[in-house]
């Protein structure tokens, strides 16, 4: 059998698929999937999965499913009432009409990886060698599932599970718009190829045509076999419309909330009443897509809908498909056609709230959502004002003071794009004073919350964290399962020195959420500065496993692996970080470096290069002056080092040009460096060359303080006092012992 445990099977037949995914027998079979978007929309297949082992999981590990429970509810709203939702924010628990808040499209990427997890916990509990997942139709998959298939393929340990997917052709049915991780090149890089031959089509049962077709549409018309579809379009128009309302009906009494995104609307669509039932069914799918972060799929059913309804006759519907599907490309990177969209919805009705809310999404677009050099903030300035004018004129006094706050806390947002931070606080202040004094107190929870977490996002801009702490605090109150606001309070406690208390932060977010790299990330560095090696370099590591390209981790990652002697290990995190970023400076230095334990003469040339392309980057300086010192250059070593500290005074170069200043006869130099590298760390090694460079300065006196202090915080470096200076130190005890340092005598040997 190959290396690769994945398999790739192409075919253009369903029926010949089927037969590759089903051939052979090397593993049990986990499940049987089709991942056509049409049968249940986004995560057709994932939810399959989720429905045939959650039940079982439950029963064996529940602990393992509760950690995952966000995960699992997302993908299978038919286990709502099985898997208990123990973590519901008020993003989540919102009401339509007061829903201001939307999740990032990298959602799904953490669905992903937490399922992925959820399977490998899953599957050891099982045991018994790797299961197969078998998955047909992955090239007429939702987005969901060809980022959720692609993670799989990259992750999942093949000891655990393996995977054979099918598609029809090379070519994936992917929407625009950018995945974390894409179907295509996961395929490529991860699973065997295997094309199929065409072969005879299976005979059909003996069945009329009308019974043919209908049970074609009976399949949710995703079967390829030419003949039933020949039927179903050889029946009248008002036949075939009645079979996709018999299907609609039937799916409807299932009551499995998940056929609502899929096949529900796409039957309703072709059923008796398109424009009424057609349009209501992708109005549902619609709204729940864009409430879950389904981004694409929202935009597929937006542009459904749009093409069945009149903004004439049917305005509620027309803007919410035209809305939602502007935030939804907004989200997927495509600002520029969200824009024009907003340009004709404006052009299509009078409406004063259809202007008020395209105006603020225009001003969101302009200062947020464009390339960063083709925003605009001035123009959005002028929107947001518009979209204030607009609120000051709702006749309702509760629901003007909510919209006039809402829009201005827009307003706030392109401010802060502005640098006019004093503005951006007035004006969220203001806002959360209004609404407190005009609304009742569960009224609008989730945009008071967000008020108010804005503001310490200001207040930190400004350098206020206290302040900003407290307005964390206070939000962590009201919406303690909401991830992100302990990420950033774990954030503002490492601008505040409190590493210990934003790890427990950066855990607590942990816990809450699927997994997402900037929090193991900001984790791993707060370990590091705790001093926790091994566990800054697993988060590391972790980072890196759920976002490969991610260059700082490997970056920081190599850095750590240099500094506790793993060559290996560091050159191999430089290699990869370097092909995703071959101008990375740091690990350009990094290379440059570990070059050096070999061959100074290639790290010089290589140091030069990159001094030469990068001359701001001043560890760059300080590594050539490394080099140099080694090669005896130590002139060009002390100049190098000048240079690194021009552009950042750091203790340890200030300590290298110590030392070579030290080798170079300039101990006046010396002492000036070298007790600034002291008073910086403490460091006895600082001290002992500082006694050296005393002692050159015939201050004997000062020397021998400065020996006697560093022996006693590290009495191992009494050899080399010796050894690099001609003293002899005695004592009356152990020589050398800990706790000698108080009875050491200093004397010319």
């Amino acid at each position: 059998m190959s290396d690769v445990p994945h398999q790739w099977i192409r075919a253009r037949h369903q029926h010949d698929r089927r037969r590759l995914l089903a051939a052979g027998d090397e593993a049990p079979v986990l499940a049987v999937l089709d991942a056509h978007r049409r049968l249940r929309g986004p995560y057709s297949a994932g939810g399959a999965l989720m429905r045939a082992v959650v039940p079982e999981a439950l029963r064996d590990r529940p602990g393992l499913v509760t950690s995952h429970e966000t995960e699992i509810l997302a993908l299978t709203p038919e286990l709502r009432g099985v898997v208990p939702a123990t973590r519901e924010t008020l993003t989540s628990l919102a009401v339509p009409k007061e829903r201001t808040r939307f999740y990032s499209r990298l959602r799904t990427a953490r669905i992903a990886h937490g399922l992925t997890e959820f399977l490998h916990g899953y599957l050891r509990h099982l045991g018994g060698g790797p299961r197969l997942l078998l998955v047909d139709n992955a090239h007429e998959a939702d987005p969901t599932d060809q980022e959720l298939l692609a993670v799989l393929l990259r992750r999942a340990d093949p000891a655990l599970l393996r995977l054979r997917i099918a598609t029809a052709a090379d070519e994936l049915n992917t929407p625009p718009g950018p995945l974390a991780e894409p179907l295509r090149p996961a395929l490529e890089r991860y699973a065997r190829v295997i094309t199929g031959g065409e072969t005879r089509l299976p005979p059909l049962p003996p069945l009329s045509a009308e019974d043919l077709a209908a049970r074609w549409v009976d399949g949710d018309c995703v079967d390829d076999d030419p003949r039933p579809r020949a039927a179903y379009e050889g029946l009248a128009p008002a036949d075939r419309a009645a079979l996709h309302e018999a299907r609609a009906d039937a799916l409807v009494a299932a009551g499995e909330p998940s056929l609502a995104l899929g096949a529900v609307p796409y039957h309703r669509e072709r059923g008796g009443d398109p424009a009424g039932a057609g349009a209501g069914a992708l109005r549902t799918a619609l709204d729940i897509c864009v409430d879950l972060g389904f981004y694409h799929a929202t935009v597929d059913f937006a542009e459904r809908g749009l093409a069945l309804v009149d903004p004439a006759t049917a305005r509620q519907d027309w803007w919410a498909f035209t809305t939602k599907k502007t935030t939804s490309l907004a989200a997927l990177g495509r600002p520029e056609e969200a824009l024009v969209l907003y340009e004709g919805a404006r052009a299509a009705t009078d409406s004063p709230m259809v202007h008020m809310q395209a105006a603020y999404a225009t001003s969101m677009i302009h200062t947020r959502y464009l390339p960063r050099d083709e925003q605009d903030h001035s123009t959005a300035r002028a929107w947001a004002n518009a979209a204030v004018a607009f609120a000051q004129a709702i006749p309702d006094p509760g629901e003007r003071a909510f919209q006039t706050v809402f829009n201005r806390n827009g307003l706030a947002l392109v401010a802060v794009h502005e640098g006019k931070l004093d503005e951006a606080l007035a004006l969220v202040s203001a806002g959360i004073t209004w609404l407190d004094r005009s609304l009742e107190a569960d009224e609008h929870a989730l945009h008071r919350s967000v008020l108010k977490h804005n503001r310490s996002q200001v207040l930190i801009a400004l350098g206020r964290y206290e302040e900003a702490l407290t307005d964390l605090d206070d939000v962590i109150a009201i919406d303690s399962n909401h991830a992100e606001y302990h990420f950033d309070r774990g954030n503002l406690l490492r601008r505040l020195n409190r590493p210990a208390e934003a790890v427990v932060c950066y855990e607590r977010a942990m816990a809450l959420s699927p997994p997402f790299p900037e929090v193991v990330y900001n984790r791993a560095d707060a370990r590091l500065e705790l001093g926790d090696i091994p566990g800054a370099l697993a988060d590391f590591g972790y980072a890196i496993e759920l976002d490969p390209e991610r260059v700082d981790a490997y970056v920081n990652r190599a850095s750590l692996r240099y500094a506790t002697d793993d060559p290996a290990g560091a050159g191999q995190d430089i290699g990869a970080g370097l092909e995703l970023d071959p101008d990375n400076a740091p690990l350009l230095c990094l290379r440059g470096q570990l070059l050096a334990a070999s061959d100074a003469d290639a790290a010089h040339t290589a140091l030069t290069g990159l001094v030469t392309v990068h001359p701001g980057y001043a560890p760059a300086w300080a590594a050539r002056g490394a080099v140099s010192y080694e090669r005896g250059e130590l002139m060009d070593a002390i100049d190098d080092f000048g240079r690194s500290l021009d552009l950042e005074d750091t203790p340890d170069v200030r300590f290298n040009r110590g030392v070579a200043y030290l080798e170079t006869g300039n101990p006046d130099k010396a002492l000036a460096d070298l007790s600034a590298a002291f008073e910086a760390t403490g460091d006895p090694e600082a001290q002992l060359q500082l006694g050296v460079c005393l002692l050159k300065l015939d201050r004997p006196a000062e020397a021998r303080s400065a020996f006697l202090r560093c022996v006693e915080e590290d009495p191992a470096l009494a050899p080399r006092v010796e050894a690099e200076t001609g003293l002899v130190l005695d004592s009356d005890s152990d020589r050398y012992g800990a706790g000698a340092g108080a009875a050491l005598d200093v004397r010319h040997g």
